[in-house]
């Protein structure tokens, strides 16, 4: 059963019912039948739905903004600021889509040759807690603006946000069908996706969640994009400016209690500035301050299940033990809630955990280099590729780390964030496929190729 726990207290905030199997194949029933009026539907009734979505959304940030922090304990100014980027995203889509979908004319072997993209039909998107509605918007969006028709199964300690998610588009006007929320377990998703109105499949997760979806995607040759792990550089070289870099440095491995997939995790420090970066970086990170993520004057809310804290903790643990040096923090202090101290690990041998895995939660792992050389070996030396940070003003540098850091997104100079006017995804093990921009409309389109004598 879906419930709903406040990670600050560990208190129940509702239990939700599973939707039944007649309720499940309800939805697949209304998705098709949307999505064969859908797909005939004007450019401009798209972008008008979208446009309403954005005002919605901004008209109920703080609503929208409480619920997260209530149910997955993000600092509530985060949450807003989530909210408000969906609905950037929902514009972006509609001012740009119908341009980014335009008929492609190339020189061919016709008169007139060109691809068009036309959409798919229902997709089915399985998406993670950590950013409840950024995660299922910018999917939602461009999917929608491009024709297409989508089922919601979002994680179930989350469920007031799906709920919320559909809301909001059925009072935007969207029909019924284009948008539906589905509260299900994971062990029911391989039955929802084997159907065969459901043409393709999207998901943010774990690694073991995206294979298990693109197992059983790829037997029934059903296209999917996965984003996946990550467990990001953050690269800082003697050119650098040492104290944005350590600014910037803590916002993007503490942004949203530590708790993203393209938060700066291994920050890999040149050995000439490596002290003085350490020990700036160490003093932000020892004046953050838990609390209550309502309130305005906390710098750290709670992890957003007690697993993570457990699985931080092991993770820490386990890597001391194997060599590693704890510079700050490394636990769960005493108290309620699923909260975990800010913390920094140094000096990480290759045979520690912290190594190899990622670490979901609060702690950023130093490494020192001695040159170019060895820090984009070390920060290729990862089963991950989803972004990365680099610190230098040397042109040369730069050039460097941008062919041959094995990753979907180098950032220079700035932390990695997402943009729904850039594509984003990554490589290796953190999934393949994009999402947002152009990219990410055409993942989930019908490439066709037409020829006209």
């Amino acid at each position: 059963m879906p419930k709903s726990i406040n990670p600050a207290t560990g208190e129940t905030i509702e239990e939700f019912a599973e939707h039944s199997d007649k309720e499940v194949e309800h939805a697949l029933a209304n998705a098709d039948a949307a999505f064969a009026d859908w797909r005939r539907s004007p450019f401009s009734r798209r972008a008008d739905l979208l446009r309403r979505t954005a005002d919605l959304l901004e008209a109920r940030k703080d609503e929208l903004a409480r619920i997260a922090t209530l149910e997955m304990g993000k600092r509530l100014k985060e949450a807003v600021a989530e909210v408000e980027k969906c609905a950037t995203g929902c514009r972006y889509y509609a001012d740009h889509g119908e341009r980014l979908l335009a008929d492609d004319h190339r020189d061919g072997p016709a008169k007139q040759n060109y691809v068009a993209y036309l959409p798919m039909g229902p997709i089915l998107a399985v998406m993670p807690w950590n950013f409840p509605f950024w995660q299922v918007l910018r999917f939602a969006a461009p999917a929608i603006m491009a024709g297409n028709v989508s089922i919601l199964k979002h994680a179930s300690n989350v469920s007031l946000c799906a709920l919320k998610i559909q809301e909001i588009l059925l009072e935007a006007d969207a029909p019924q069908g284009v948008f539906q929320t589905l509260l299900v377990s994971s062990k029911r998703v391989e039955g929802i996706l084997r159907d065969p109105r459901i043409r393709a499949a999207t998901l943010t997760g774990s690694e073991g969640a995206g294979s298990a979806v693109a197992a059983v995607a790829g037997s029934e040759l059903k296209p999917t994009v996965l984003e996946l792990g990550g467990s990001d550089p953050f690269i800082v070289m003697p050119s650098a400016d040492l104290e944005k870099a350590a600014e910037v440095g803590v916002v993007a491995r503490m942004q949203n209690n530590g708790q993203s997939c393209i938060a700066a995790k291994r920050f890999i420090v040149h050995e000439d500035v490596y002290e003085d970066y350490l020990g700036r970086y160490r003093e932000k990170v020892e004046a953050i301050k838990l609390g209550d993520p309502m309130d305005a004057d906390t710098g750290m809310g709670p992890l957003a299940l007690p697993s993570s804290v457990d699985d931080l903790g092991d993770q820490i643990g386990r890597s001391v033990k194997a060599g590693a040096k704890l510079v700050t923090g490394g636990g769960a202090p005493e108290g309620p809630g699923y909260f975990f101290q800010p913390s920094i690990i140094a000096d990480v041998p290759e045979a520690a955990p912290a190594y190899r895995e990622e670490l979901f939660g609060p702690c950023a792992i130093f490494f020192k280099v001695r040159n170019a050389d060895e820090a984009i070996a070390l920060a290729n030396d990862s089963d991950f590729g989803l972004g990365g940070s680099v610190w230098t003003n040397e042109p040369a540098e730069q050039q460097r780390f941008v062919r041959e850091l094995d990753q979907g997104a180098t950032n220079f100079n700035r932390m990695t964030a997402s943009d729904p006017r850039l594509p984003f995804g990554g490589v290796k093990r953190s999934g393949y496929g994009r999402e947002l921009s152009g990219e990410g409309m055409h993942a989930f389109m019908n490439v066709k190729t037409v020829t006209i004598d």
